[in-house]
């Protein structure tokens, strides 16, 4: 079995490190309902757009709102509008719709990036974390050119991915499992058990390049 990897070295933000917020008390926040977009037609083609309300000041939203870009500097964040949904402290956005029953997929295309995760998170997860650092989210990721997946701030290796392009992420709600999918064989290179117990939205973590997220899709046929 894998050995699990510690976090702290990887989940950063303009040199932030995890363990400086590993003895923070850790809150929910009330969150406003976000918007649904979920096709009566079938139960696996969710559509989302990326929530700017959400999106940490050194991410910018493109392409009306599907891709996201890291700026090193960012925006000053008493430039943007103050929320509770918004994360302050991690480069972390997350999608505007919410997952409560079936199985759904997308994929995510990934430019010019060497640090960034795709996943999960329960809606109104703390905006105080890092996406994967507690049990309010599930993630795979990308850092210092291996793949991992992540929860509870403990890292576990994915092998035999290299670096592709473009990724798939299949959620079962029910079963509880969240897949990081290979498109082009297609075939599911790794799975994250879990329970999820409330609604949740896709999640994007992003520390350079760029992310285009493809929503709306059709999950491969063969996928188990």
């Amino acid at each position: 079995m894998a050995a699990a990897v510690s976090a702290a070295r990887l989940c950063r933000l303009a040199g932030r490190n995890l363990s400086s917020l590993s003895a923070r008390h850790r809150r929910a926040v009330s969150l406003p309902a976000r918007r649904c977009y979920i096709s009566a037609s079938t139960g696996n083609n969710l559509q989302f757009r990326l929530d700017e309300r959400t999106a940490h000041s050194s991410l910018d939203l493109f392409k009306k709102d599907t891709g996201v870009i890291y700026r090193m500097l960012g925006m000053d964040p008493s430039h943007v509008p103050d929320n509770p949904e918004r994360f302050r402290e991690w480069a972390v956005v997350f999608g505007d719709g919410k997952i409560s029953s079936g199985r759904h997929y997308w994929e995510v295309t990934v430019k010019k990036s060497q640090e960034f995760r795709l996943g999960v998170a329960e809606a109104q997860m703390s905006r105080e974390d890092c996406v994967g650092t507690n049990i309010s989210s599930w993630v795979f990721g990308y850092a210092q050119r291996k793949w991992f997946a992540m929860t509870r701030n403990k890292m576990v290796p994915v092998t035999l991915v290299g670096k592709p392009e473009r990724v798939g992420i299949l959620v079962d709600y029910e079963a509880g499992l969240l897949m990081l999918v290979d498109i082009k064989k297609p075939r599911i290179i790794h799975t994250l058990m879990a329970q999820f117990k409330a609604p949740l939205c896709p999640a994007f973590g992003l520390w350079d390049g760029e992310l285009l997220t493809h929503s709306g899709l059709e999950e491969p046929e063969g996928l188990k």
